[in-house]
């Protein structure tokens, strides 16, 4: 089946020759350049397998229309195109929900690569439906594999799917060190080794998220010169 992709972007060149790139590699790209119009677009049921947002849209924001989709309850997946470079740009994006981000000017390979990655990690529905409950707590945080529901205390805490996949790779791995190139190819789905920090932000997230206290985690630890280690 074709994936279908909704590009929101308001630069037409970059439209018009990611829809080429993009139609070329065998997705069905619908565009829109405008946030309100891409939020409505991709509430739709059903209606994408992968949306990519640029930041900077008339209307809304990217950061707005992605936090807005997982209000309501959106869960495709979202590629975030930005010109900025700042960390915090990349972060915020990342805590709205966010599943992975790419800084203009970027190479066409680079943008295939991730989509790619992205899709391929993409869990269906009806996996989850059938598989069998599956539960598992540390500290005050009780985790439901099956809901894909966290829980802290009594209180509920939204993870973005990569989050939870991340978490869930952590709590079937715990114990062991875990690189950052084996955290980006086995949750992410990058097979070639690349430079960024998207695991060290997503390890922040579920500290913030997760931990008691941010700044003495006991069970998201960093092992330095090699990676991180969950310890429930």
């Amino acid at each position: 089946m074709t994936d279908k992709i909704l590009l929101v972007e308001d630069d037409p060149g970059l439209v018009m020759a990611l829809t080429d790139l993009l139609s070329a590699e065998g997705y069905q790209v619908e565009a829109v350049s405008d946030g309100l119009e891409g939020l409505e677009r991709a509430s739709a049921p059903d209606a994408f397998d992968l949306i990519i947002l640029d930041v900077m849209l008339p209307g809304k924001s990217g950061f707005d229309v992605c936090r807005d989709l997982r209000q309501r309850g959106v869960n495709t997946p979202v590629l975030m195109l930005t010109a900025r470079g700042q960390v915090i740009d990349k972060v915020l994006g990342l805590k709205l929900g966010a599943d992975d981000y790419l800084t203009k000017p970027f190479e066409p390979l680079e943008l295939l690569a991730r989509l790619e990655a992205i899709l391929r990690r993409r869990q269906p529905e009806s996996t989850l439906a059938d598989a069998p409950s599956e539960t598992y707590s540390f500290g005050s945080v009780h985790v439901d594999f099956r809901s894909t529901e966290v829980r802290r205390g009594d209180t509920r805490i939204e993870l973005s799917a990569r989050e939870f996949q991340l978490l869930r790779y952590f709590i079937e791995q715990r114990g062991a060190t875990l690189s950052r190139q084996q955290l980006l190819r086995q949750v992410w789905g990058y097979e070639t080794a690349i430079l960024t920090r998207t695991v060290d932000v997503h390890v922040g997230l579920l500290r913030q998220k997760l931990e008691d206290d941010v700044k003495n985690p006991r069970h998201f630890l960093t092992v330095r010169g090699h990676g991180y280690k969950f310890v429930a």
